[in-house]
């Protein structure tokens, strides 16, 4: 079971690689967010200091929604989802493999911009340390709550505008306590810890009921 796990997990990540989709426009695309808003803001470098963890985290929750449309489509196209359907795995730990895969290829290399980035917006080493900690735990549940919206997207045509009005909703407590956590360890009075451990919860919940959720919609879109 495991070695099955792992071969879709290698699979998934050649593919979104391959494909153009993974690391590369994921960072483009996060570069291009921090870069567009300083512009917007104006050069106000302590403004910036203040609503930068936001910025970044907002960018790279974009950016991690990059490619999840084709992340079942795909596989429903050519004949794949089935293979893995009615093979001894079940479809949750499928749906757990791709969105691994997915997070190893996409969300990863935003967790590793994201330093050089935050420095463009005038952070102080402890908000870059916190920031860079928030999105190593939250990435993860952004993408596995965007299994569910990459699942339906399988079943339906304009994915990217479903995987959109399905997701994004369902990570804004994500994004509240990540960015809470954040300015907790630059000015307090909250301590880091107590926001943080409410976004490792979220986290959890997330990588936990994302792939059976997942799996279930997969399932009823193909009964």
């Amino acid at each position: 079971m495991m070695g099955a796990f792992l071969a879709v997990v290698r699979r998934d990540i050649a593919l979104s690689l391959g494909s153009g989709g993974g690391a590369g426009l994921g960072v483009v695309f996060f570069l291009s967010v921090i870069t567009v808003v300083p512009f917007a803001v104006g050069p106000d470098l302590v403004l910036l200091a203040r609503i930068g963890p936001a910025i970044l985290w907002i960018g790279a929750l974009l950016a991690s929604l990059i490619g999840l449309e084709r992340l079942f489509a795909a596989d429903a196209e050519d004949g794949s989802l089935d293979a893995l359907s009615l093979s001894a795995m079940p479809l949750e730990l499928t749906a757990a493999a791709k969105g691994l895969a997915h997070w190893i290829a996409t969300g990863l290399p935003l967790v590793v911009a994201a330093p050089a980035l935050a420095l463009m917006l005038n952070l102080e080493p402890a908000a870059i340390g916190a920031v860079v900690a928030t999105l190593l735990v939250g990435t993860p549940a952004v993408t596995f709550l965007g299994l569910v919206g990459a699942a339906f997207a399988g079943a339906f045509r304009r994915g990217g505008l479903l995987i959109a009005v399905l997701v994004i909703p369902l990570t804004i407590p994500v994004l509240i306590f990540a960015v809470a956590a954040t300015t907790s360890a630059v000015t307090g009075p909250v301590p880091f810890g107590t926001p943080f451990r409410v976004l490792m919860g979220l986290a959890l919940f997330a990588v936990v009921l994302g792939p059976v959720a997942a799996a279930a919609a997969l399932r009823a879109a193909r009964g």
